[in-house]
């Protein structure tokens, strides 16, 4: 049966887009498993990690904040059950305290198992609630006994790796100003086999409205727990997206920190939505409305609707009239009248046959538009609503700079979200992915953020263009200056987007860069070379980009 299931699954590949397509397919499946052996060996490798080693390293630590570990309860198999509390009592890190509500669970064995483990460990504490209130009342149910500095979410059926919590002690200790924490994950089978892992990159806004970023490990400063009014009642299914996005707008982002190690591994079985989309499917709907509430909240006019794998697209309402873009066309290629193309009322097109950064600049500055959008001349707009997906974006104040996809002829990724590091500089997210492939945490289909965009496909707010003194044309005249613009706009404050919404069709020009503008780059952004936020220091900095790199 599964042989007939990929059989057809191939036919169709190859029927809708093309042999070349389906070759390309094959590629990332038979790279999906690989990188699924790769993650067995790593765990082996971690697994042999010397744990008392630690104990040396809690000693020193200057504080042992006080972990409260939240979990609610209700009918799950002992297996399960005994498996979660047990990843806890097994923690290296010592002082937490285990803060369980049992939502009146039927089954019998679950208050017999809590009772147990409550009795031999004074750190466990149990209320059993009167009536069955779900799980954002039981969640609450069990922050009223919590004591701890910081509150660590646990679902039932899930387990802490064993360092965990000493991480996030760590990670406490050394930023002191830190209100919210997260980690990466992996998934977890009935066997006890992990596989899955989301290596995630540093707070990312946008992909956060695009999916629940956070999920596992999330901890939260008590007190800003408390003071958003903990999990809100009727937000079942979502409960840990919509108390994740209250606390965002309660706190500066600086304050929320990334461990970029998996610390959480969670459970694939029926009933969870780590299993597949179908086993909850009113949790997607339900995350779609407390995104929408969110940004109301925030005074953002916007529709959220269902995208890739039932996950979150935001599409941000433009005022009327619309603002006046001007598209910037560089390079030797044509591909024609982009008129025809777009279906945006008012914009204006100039072209500069030259791919210079001085160039570019001149035709930008003499422009009285609002909006400008820097497009290779090579390359056609797929859908004609791409000029207002971009523009969407680009008017948002807190955005500076927002990019679109561009897409090969082979139906690969050749243009969009840039990744900073490695030999290469700058390098293309998922280049050379198929189109239709999900790539690392399904960010090849999703909205989210990268350091930088390529000017291949670059819109940008006209006064924030001007006020960064547009493209550095003297340091990087023909190479790297949409990565440094696109730095300097971050180094303000300012996100920057990359969205899969507005497809480009078409291979950009590749220029190389000179040595000098190589090393310009390496000595004015070398802190994000070394360590790019929104790529995570577990993938591979050279090779295919988001490879893992697990040797």
């Amino acid at each position: 049966m599964e042989f007939i299931r990929v059989f057809k699954k191939a036919n169709t590949i190859r029927k809708d887009s093309g042999w070349t397509a389906l070759w390309r397919n094959a590629v990332s499946f038979v790279d999906n498993r690989r990188d699924e052996a790769r993650y067995r060996r790593w765990i082996d490798r971690d697994s042999q990690t010397d744990r008392p080693s630690f104990a040396a390293e809690i000693a020193n630590l200057p504080r042992n904040p006080l972990l409260s570990v939240i979990l609610p309860v209700y009918d799950i198999d002992e297996k399960w059950l005994r498996l979660c509390i047990g990843s806890v009592t097994k923690q290296t890190y010592q002082n937490w305290e285990l803060c369980v509500a049992d939502d009146q669970s039927k089954n019998p064995r679950v208050r017999e198992v809590l009772t147990e483990f409550a009795a031999a460990d004074p750190r466990i504490k149990i209320v059993f609630r009167p009536v069955n209130g779900h799980i954002a009342a039981a969640s609450n149910s069990a922050l009223e006994l919590a004591t701890g500095e910081f509150c660590i979410l646990l679902d039932h059926d899930d387990e802490l790796s064993p360092d965990a919590l000493y991480y996030v002690a760590k990670e406490i200790n050394e930023h002191p100003e830190t209100a919210f924490i997260y980690s990466d994950e992996d998934l977890i089978d009935e066997n006890g086999r992990r596989f899955g892992p989301k290596f995630k990159p540093d707070f990312s806004r946008d992909l956060m409205y695009s999916l629940n970023l956070i999920t596992h490990l999330s901890a939260y400063r008590t007190e800003v727990l408390r003071a958003v009014g903990g999990f809100r009642l009727g937000t079942e299914g979502s409960q840990d997206y919509d108390l994740a996005l209250r606390v965002l707008e309660t706190i500066d982002e600086s304050r929320i920190r990334h461990i970029p190690r998996v610390l959480y591994h969670w459970r694939t079985i029926r009933g969870s939505v780590a299993f597949g989309p179908g086993e909850k499917p009113y949790a997607f709907e339900r995350a779609r409305e407390v995104i929408r509430e969110h940004l109301e909240r925030c005074g953002k006019s916007a529709t959220v609707s269902a995208a890739y794998w039932n996950l979150n697209r935001v599409n941000y309402e433009l005022p009327v009239p619309q603002p006046k873009i001007r598209i910037v066309r560089f390079g030797e290629a044509d591909s024609g009248n982009l008129e025809d193309r777009t279906e945006y009322a008012n914009f204006e097109t100039v072209r500069v046959r030259d791919r210079s950064a001085a160039e570019m600049n001149r035709a930008a500055f003499d422009s009285d538009a609002e909006l400008l959008c820097f497009v290779d001349s090579g390359l056609t707009p797929r859908s004609p609503d791409w000029l207002r997906e971009l523009a969407g974006f680009a008017l948002q104040p807190e955005i500076g700079a927002v990019g679109g996809k561009i897409i090969d002829s082979n139906g690969c990724v050749a243009g969009g979200g840039i990744v900073l590091g490695g030999s290469e500089i700058v390098r293309i997210a998922h280049r050379g992915l198929p189109e239709s492939q999900p790539g690392n945490m399904c960010r090849n289909q999703l909205i989210s953020n990268f350091s930088a965009v390529s000017a291949d496909c670059l819109m940008i707010r006209r006064d924030l263009f001007r006020e960064l003194g547009g493209f550095d044309a003297a340091t990087f005249p023909r190479a790297f200056f949409d990565a440094d613009l696109c730095l300097r706009i971050r180094s303000r404050g300012h996100r920057v987007v990359a969205t899969p919404y507005a497809i480009l069709l078409g291979t950009p020009a590749e220029v190389r860069p000179s040595d000098d503008e190589a090393a310009a780059c390496s000595a004015e952004w070398n802190a994000i070379l070394e360590r790019d936020p929104f790529y995570n220091p577990n993938l591979a900095r050279t090779g295919r980009t988001f490879a893992f790199d697990l040797e």
